[in-house]
């Protein structure tokens, strides 16, 4: 089980717990505001795109060259910036906050 932080663009807090998925499949199933997967999870869109706290940042896999390609067509881009449907939910990101870029 893991605990994951949404922060949405109007600093509402969403804390949510899951023990599998993507943290895209939690927060659109949770309805969190700026998540919206309209490519249901298959890396052909920007519309899960999340910066990540930096103390995880370095916990999570490193992004493949067909994310890091569309975050390059998304606004807000920076070093911490992921597409949460390419995030597996696990213990190992327990705790973990995204803010959401959208």
């Amino acid at each position: 089980m893991a605990k994951i932080t949404y922060i949405t663009k109007a600093g509402e807090e969403i804390q949510l717990e899951a023990s599998t998925g993507s943290l895209m499949e939690l927060a659109v199933k949770h309805k969190v505001a700026g998540i919206d997967g309209d490519c249901g999870g298959v890396c052909s869109c920007a519309t899960c795109h999340v910066h990540v706290a930096p103390a995880f940042y370095q916990k999570l896999e490193t992004p493949t060259e067909i994310e890091s390609d569309m975050l390059e067509y998304d606004d807000n881009v920076t070093e911490y910036s992921r597409l949460c449907c390419q995030i597996p939910i696990s213990e190992a990101i327990d705790g973990i906050t995204v803010n959401v870029a959208n």
